[in-house]
């Protein structure tokens, strides 16, 4: 089956990271297609390079990253949420005349029309958040 994935809940504050990356990766391990996993509201958090949690704890970034890059995950970050909370791509932060970019590897910065063409060539469009 074909999934897309939508997550609307930051990383550490909410169990809905925790469970799209754990639906996300047993889908994948089981033979499913992800079209996309788009990050929505708060949770474009689950896609900067600057979070640095405990050692003891879990790396979410990390964990959706090295996801990305082994199954060669396509993961979007809305461009408004994004841009709300201080995220920026080497391109919107030149383009918005900032010095610093602080996206994840694997991650990139778009608009609704992902999440909407996620909608479309999906089979089911699973949404973890409230």
């Amino acid at each position: 089956m074909k999934f897309g994935i939508l997550v609307s809940e930051g990383p550490y504050q909410h169990q809905a990271s925790d469970s799209a990356y754990q639906f996300t990766k047993a889908a994948l391990e089981k033979g499913h297609e992800i079209f996309r996993v788009f990050f929505y509201h708060d949770g474009v958090n689950n896609g900067t390079r600057l979070t640095v949690p405990p050692q003891d704890d879990r790396h979410i970034v990390n964990r959706w990253s090295e996801l990305a890059k082994k199954y060669n995950l396509d993961l979007v970050l809305c461009i408004a949420a994004a841009q709300r909370r201080g995220m920026l791509d080497e391109n919107e932060a030149k383009r918005q005349g900032k010095d610093a970019n602080n996206i994840a590897p694997g991650f990139r910065i778009s608009g609704l029309g992902q999440l909407v063409e996620a909608g479309i060539q999906s089979e089911r469009l699973v949404v973890f958040g409230d």
